[in-house]
C-alpha cells in the first residue's frame, strides 16, 4: 500500500477540543430540561407549551428591550434569557394567565437580573426570585393545581381546568397521598407546576448535566440527601420512615430545585467546602418550611435564602494556603 504523508499538529498538553461558552452551558440546560417539559404538555396539553414559550419571549424581550435602552451590549444570544424563561414556567401551574407569566419575567429579567449588572452579578437565582414574587403578589392563582392528564385550554384554564390537591398539601397534615403511588410520582401523574410532574425525566436531565461536566453532582446529592435523611429520621404523624421520606423526596419541587436552581453559577458557591454548606442549608429549610411554614412546599424560599448567604459560605470553605505563615500579633507596646 502506498504510504500517506500526512501532515500533523503536533502540540503540547493539555488538548481543548471545545472552549466552553455561556451560550454552550445554557443550551446543554435547555436540552435537560426538553423531557420534562415534553412531559408537561403530555400531562396538562399544549397550554404547557404556550405558556412556556410566553414566559421565554418575555424574558428574551425584556433582556433586549432593557439593554437597548441602556446603550448597552447585546446578551441575548447567551441564551441565558431562554433558561431564565423555561424555568420559570416550570415554577408556575398550568392554569397562571399569560400576562402574569409576562410580570414574572419582567421582575426575573428586569429587577433581578439586569438592575443588579446582568448575568453574573444577580444575588439570587432570577426564575425563583420572579416565582416568589408571583406567590406574594397572586397567591390564589398560584395556588391552584390541575390534575395530571387533565388537559387545559388555551384560552380559558380557569373553565376547563380540573382542579385537585397536591401531595404535598396532603402531606403537609402529616398524611401520606391519597390514591398516589411512589410509581405515580416517579412518572408524574400527579397535580403541581409543570417542572414538579415527573421526578424521573428531571433525574435524567441530571445525569446529562453531570455527564456533560455542565453541574456538579455535590450540590444536588447533598441537598436531596438532608431532605431525605431529616425526613427519615422525623416523620410526621407516625407515618412509616421509608416511605415518608420518598414520597418527600419524589413530590413538589425538590428534584427541578436541586439540579437547575440551587446549581445557578451565579448565586451558588464556588468552593466545594461552600457547596455543602450550602446544600445543607437548602435542605434544612426545606424540611423546616414543609413543616412548620405556611406552605406546603419551601423549595423555592429556602434556595434563594441560601442564594443570600453564598458569598458567607465561600468565605467561610475558602481552602487554606498551605505554605503561608501569618504574622503573629504584638503583645502590647514594642519593647
Amino acid at each position: 500500500m502506498p504510504l500517506l504523508n500526512k501532515r500533523l499538529n503536533v502540540a503540547s498538553s493539555p488538548h481543548f477540543a471545545a472552549v466552553p461558552n455561556t451560550r454552550s452551558v445554557m443550551l446543554d440546560v435547555l436540552i435537560a430540561l426538553v423531557p420534562a417539559l415534553v412531559m408537561a404538555v403530555y400531562f396538562f396539553g399544549f397550554r404547557a407549551l404556550t405558556l412556556t414559550l410566553v414566559s421565554v419571549g418575555a424574558c428574551v424581550f425584556f433582556e433586549w428591550g432593557y439593554r437597548k435602552l441602556l446603550h448597552k451590549s447585546n446578551t441575548v444570544g447567551d441564551l441565558s434569557a431562554c433558561v431564565t424563561g423555561v424555568l420559570m414556567a416550570m415554577c408556575l401551574p398550568v392554569t397562571v394567565p399569560y400576562w402574569m407569566a409576562i410580570i414574572g419575567a419582567f421582575f426575573a429579567i428586569v429587577v433581578v437580573k439586569q438592575l443588579f449588572g446582568g448575568l453574573g452579578e444577580n444575588f439570587m437565582n432570577p426564575a425563583l426570585g420572579a416565582r416568589a414574587f408571583l406567590m406574594m403578589c397572586y397567591p390564589a392563582v398560584m395556588t391552584v393545581w390541575v390534575t395530571s392528564g387533565t388537559w387545559v385550554s388555551l384560552i380559558s384554564p380557569e373553565v376547563d381546568g380540573v382542579t385537585g390537591a397536591t401531595p404535598l398539601s396532603y402531606m403537609k397534615s402529616g398524611l401520606l397521598p391519597e390514591g398516589v403511588t411512589l410509581r405515580q410520582m416517579l412518572l408524574g401523574q400527579t397535580g403541581g407546576c409543570l417542572g414538579e410532574v415527573c421526578a424521573l425525566l428531571l433525574i435524567a436531565g441530571g445525569i446529562y448535566l453531570v455527564a456533560n461536566k455542565v453541574i456538579s453532582p455535590r450540590i444536588p446529592l447533598v441537598y436531596v440527601g438532608t431532605v431525605a435523611v431529616l425526613t427519615f429520621l422525623f416523620p410526621l404523624g407516625g407515618q412509616d420512615r421509608l416511605m415518608w421520606m420518598l414520597y418527600n423526596v419524589l413530590g413538589g419541587g425538590l428534584l427541578l430545585g436541586a439540579i437547575f436552581m440551587a446549581t445557578d453559577y451565579v448565586s451558588s458557591p464556588v468552593t466545594p467546602k461552600g457547596q455543602i454548606f450550602y446544600a445543607l442549608g437548602c435542605g434544612l429549610l426545606t424540611v423546616l418550611i414543609r413543616y412548620f411554614g405556611g406552605y406546603p412546599e419551601g423549595v423555592s424560599y429556602a434556595i434563594l435564602i441560601m442564594n443570600v448567604c453564598a458569598p458567607l459560605l465561600d468565605k467561610a470553605g475558602k481552602p487554606r494556603r498551605f505554605g503561608l505563615v501569618k504574622e503573629k500579633k504584638k503583645e502590647g507596646a514594642d519593647t
